[in-house]
């Protein structure tokens, strides 16, 4: 019955620890599983375990012994007996080589000589031009004229129009903006008291239904007692023994008699309180009524006073729109005289500018005559300048051919000689040459060495693992603390049918009491103890409840206990505060 208590998260490290042991473990198995040893026609390629080296984890501090591998090539017999041919081969071409490289010696022991017989280069300085200096100017024909002769100044402005346009008029008189009202509008009136919204005592006349229900029951009980001692000595006197079925059968009809007689009790109590509700009811409706009845009252004052100030707000409002009216009359006038003066004034401004265009056009008349007589003059100068450019070009093509001619022979004497100095190179490195491909050998054949399959072991998800243990553990405890949440909230069952009304949970009125368990609940100090949890039902009663005794309730949280009439009574709310004040 204890709340259950959440798996201890795993421990990062100790997770880490665990992957690299088996990170490590199966990187072993792989080494050994892709190192194959291979046996070719050419070869043996062979792959031992030649020692350990320890690697320590810097996370963990765990030191690791991981394997050392050799790799061991070996030559078949055929590939060996080639392999010393070519050592003997390289080794008499080496001996050939030391002796052609003391003839070297004696040859490049002489420095070369390029002058010692080769063809003259080709002279720059005998690039000259056996025509006459080209001619690189010619006569421009005189300067251009840039400039035509004055056609007068631009008029840009005429005479003035008489009097500035006419922008506004006299003042019309004051509008009247606004209507002299005849006071607010009355937009609330006086309360007419507040509205009974509850009746008849906090706890619904429950107490009174009690006291009716005890005095009932204490009349009752004594009563149902001696009921119950004179059956049992009839059935003692008629002879029929404790536990018979006859007796069972009489004791079963008198219980159903007691039992009527109980809820005939209950009955009366339910109805003395309905008929104190009933009474409250029609107490609270009639203060009610009488409320609603001044509202009307008021509400109806307050809507002749909104008649009489909308009747002087129409009269104001009669009174503006006149005034308003007169003043229009004497806007328009005003507008009139406004737009006769400005009649009279675009008149004059069109006849000014028809004089301002005639003296603009005579000027651009003038512009037109000069700007002709100059561009003749420009065609005159630039046919000249044509002439004299053909007969520049014409002088200038003939030295152009001769030096061409100068340039070709220029560079057949550079090519004579570097055809010359290729040859003589030639020569003098062929020893060289000859030295270098006696020293350079041939290799002995490798073996094949064949690509064989790999394999991987994967590696444990021991990270995951314990992780997804954690989350299952997780899950369990949610579901175990979802379920006693569940048990909890149902521990009180009866209180959620009464509210925070108190229930009896006297010990002494309980049972065929079976314990369930125990909850940490706590006081107003805080302390936490244990609260037995039991399943029982009431004396007489057959239904089970579950739930705590109030005895045992009182010695934690003295609070959620009262007393009724001898009998100990819980306040539901108050037990369940104390059990999750400790949770």
């Amino acid at each position: 019955m204890s709340k259950p208590d959440a798996p201890t998260p795993p421990n990062p490290i100790a997770t880490a620890a665990a992957q690299t042991s088996a990170n490590v473990q199966s990187g072993v198995a792989n080494a050994f599983l892709n190192n194959v040893n291979q046996n070719t026609p050419d070869g043996t390629l062979r792959y031992d375990v030649t020692g350990t080296y320890g690697w320590t984890d810097p996370t963990t501090g765990q030191t690791y012994q991981i394997p050392r591998f050799t790799s061991t090539q070996d030559l078949s017999e055929a590939g060996k007996r080639l392999k010393g041919q070519n050592d003997q081969t390289q080794y008499n071409l080496a001996n050939m080589a030391s002796t052609q490289s003391s003839r070297a010696n004696d040859l490049l022991s002489s420095p070369f000589n390029p002058n010692g017989g080769a063809p003259a280069a080709g002279n720059p300085n005998n690039l000259v031009y056996n025509a006459p200096g080209a001619q690189l100017s010619y006569n421009a024909g005189g300067p251009v004229q840039g400039s035509i002769g004055g056609y007068g100044q631009q008029q840009s402005t005429f005479g003035g129009t008489g009097q500035g346009v006419q922008y506004g008029f006299g003042d019309a008189g004051g509008i009247q903006g606004q209507i002299y009202g005849p006071g607010p509008i009355q937009s609330q009136f006086g309360g007419a008291g507040d509205i009974t919204r509850s009746y008849g005592p906090a706890d619904d006349f429950s107490s009174d239904r009690s006291r009716v229900e005890d005095s009932l029951n204490q009349r009752l009980n004594p009563q149902l007692q001696r009921d119950r001692a004179a059956v049992e000595q009839r059935l003692a006197d008629q002879g029929i023994r404790y536990g018979s079925p006859a007796y069972a059968a009489a004791m079963d009809d008198w219980n159903r008699q007691s039992n009527d007689s109980r809820l005939a009790v209950t009955a009366a109590g339910g109805q003395e309180q309905q008929r104190m509700m009933d009474m409250a009811a029609q107490r609270a409706g009639f203060q009610n009524a009488a409320q609603q009845q001044d509202y009307l009252q008021q509400q109806g004052r307050g809507q002749f006073a909104n008649a009489a100030q909308q009747q002087q707000f129409g009269q104001n409002q009669a009174a503006g729109q006149f005034a308003n009216a007169a003043q229009q009359q004497l806007y328009t006038q005003q507008q009139g005289r406004g737009q006769f003066a400005n009649a009279a004034q675009q008149q004059d401004f069109g006849q000014q500018q028809t004089r301002g265009q005639f003296a603009n056009d005579a000027q651009q008349q003038n512009y037109q005559q000069t700007l002709g007589a100059g561009s003749f003059y420009n065609a005159a100068q630039n046919q000249q300048n044509q002439q004299n450019a053909a007969a520049g070009s014409f002088y200038n093509a003939g030295a152009a051919q001769e030096l061409a001619r100068q340039q070709s022979q220029f560079n057949a004497s550079n090519s004579a000689r570097n055809q010359y100095m290729q040859e003589a190179y030639q020569q003098r490195n062929q020893p060289l040459n000859e030295i270098s491909a006696m020293m350079s050998g041939s290799q002995v054949q490798q073996p094949n060495w064949l690509n064989s399959p790999t394999s991987q072991i994967a590696t444990t998800d021991v990270g995951g693992l314990i992780n997804q243990n954690f989350a299952q553990q997780s899950q369990n405890y949610q579901a175990a603390n979802a379920n006693w949440q569940s048990t909890m909230g149902g521990i009180l069952g009866l209180g959620g049918k009464l509210g925070a009304a108190a229930i009896m949970s006297d010990e002494r009125t309980k049972e065929n009491v079976v314990p369930m368990g125990t909850v940490f609940a706590a006081g107003a100090d805080g302390e936490r103890k244990r609260l037995p949890i039991s399943e029982w039902s009431y004396k007489g009663d057959p239904e089970r409840h579950v739930g705590p005794m109030a005895q045992d309730v009182e010695r934690i949280e003295p609070r959620a206990v009262t007393e009724r009439g001898g009998i100990k009574h819980i306040y539901p709310d108050r037990v369940m505060g104390s059990i999750l004040r400790a949770a």
